[in-house]
């Protein structure tokens, strides 16, 4: 099931506009990560919490939210993913320590959400044939939210101060949730139905539906196992990236930051890659590819660090790739939007 031709552009627009909000404040923080230590007197273990607390809320705060989905519909769901970021943004980017710290527990639990519910639409609203593109997509907006802060974050701390530039991204959050708030209205004034799937009427329809469940849970624990080496190398690298070329290669925020942006925009060229590789090569080529090129990343900073801007590509491209070939397969193989749920909940 999926919406109308002419009704995709739209689902796409929604998609994008979320994904900008979904990585965007979680790397808004690293460009000027040493200001906001120093202003607000945090540690360096404190100060890594502001990238390192909404990666542990993604687990906290995934049952609930799979729950939410479950019981609200993905459209309020949606709109709690938005609203909590944006709040989030406000409280984090006022206050003392425990304030912005409040901030950025909001932000992470808000983002679970989003996380969860985004796989669940793509799966319900797109049609088999279109939904590596659409992931596609998805996953290109996400960087594009991070690259954009990366870049953007330090010149604007420069200009208004750091409190500011982080408020200043949740103007993206804002427009998004605009946007969702007119398509929550239309739905509801239009309900969609989902039909349960059906019974079996023979024991052989029995043991096929079962066998069919077993095997989707069993492939949704390997891409749960990939996806948490991607999620490690992924949040490792935009955390630090930029802190460690200022140390190493003498750079300044901004140009620190401006070198690690390009990690978040080769991803891009790495999510709308694979689709096309995936129609002219073997299944398993894509993750041999990406596999290799995330192993070139940290191997290429050690033994050659001058070509950073290379290594920063590369590893761009593969978390790119990685993040949709893995969310391709979950929107491909789940029959309903509750297995949607669970099994984007799981990874």
């Amino acid at each position: 099931r999926s919406v109308p031709a002419h009704a995709l552009p739209w689902v796409v627009v929604g998609i994008v506009l979320v994904a900008l909000s979904l990585r965007a404040p979680i790397i808004a923080p690293t460009p000027v990560i040493t200001q906001i230590q120093s202003d607000l007197g945090l540690s360096a273990a404190t100060a890594g919490l502001l990238t390192g607390l909404p990666v542990l809320l993604f687990a906290l705060a995934t049952p609930p939210a799979s729950k939410l989905i479950g019981r609200a519909g993905p459209e309020a769901a949606v709109l709690v993913c938005l609203t909590g970021v944006l709040a989030g943004t406000v409280i984090r980017s006022s206050g003392p320590a425990p304030v912005v710290l409040a901030g950025t527990v909001v932000i992470g639990a808000a983002i679970a959400v989003g996380n969860i519910v985004v796989p669940v639409i793509i799966r319900r609203d797109v049609a088999w044939r279109r939904i590596p593109m659409v992931t596609a997509a998805y996953t290109a907006a996400l960087n594009l939210g991070s690259m954009i802060t990366a870049l953007g974050t330090a010149p604007l701390a420069a200009a208004l101060g750091w409190r500011a530039a982080l408020a200043s991204w949740g103007l993206l959050t804002l427009a998004a949730l605009v946007f969702w708030l007119v398509v929550a209205r239309r739905r509801a004034g239009t309900p969609r139905t989902t039909p349960a799937p059906a019974e079996p009427d023979t024991a052989t329809g029995a043991l096929r539906q079962a066998r069919g469940t077993t095997q989707i849970r069993r492939i949704g624990w390997w891409l749960t196992l990939a996806f948490c080496g991607q999620a490690i190398s992924y949040y490792s690298v935009t955390a630090w990236l930029p802190t460690l070329l200022a140390d190493t290669r003498g750079l300044s925020l901004a140009a620190s930051g401006a070198g690690a942006s390009l990690f978040q925009v080769a991803a891009i060229a790495g999510a709308l890659g694979v689709p096309l590789l995936t129609t002219r090569a073997p299944a398993w080529a894509p993750v041999a590819v990406i596999g290799a090129l995330w192993i070139t990343l940290p191997a290429g900073l050690l033994i050659a660090p001058e070509y950073y801007l290379v290594w920063s590509a590369v590893g761009g491209v593969a978390q790119g790739g990685g993040f949709t070939t893995i969310f391709s397969i979950v929107a491909r193989i789940v029959r309903t939007d509750a297995e949607a749920a669970a099994t984007s909940a799981r990874i």
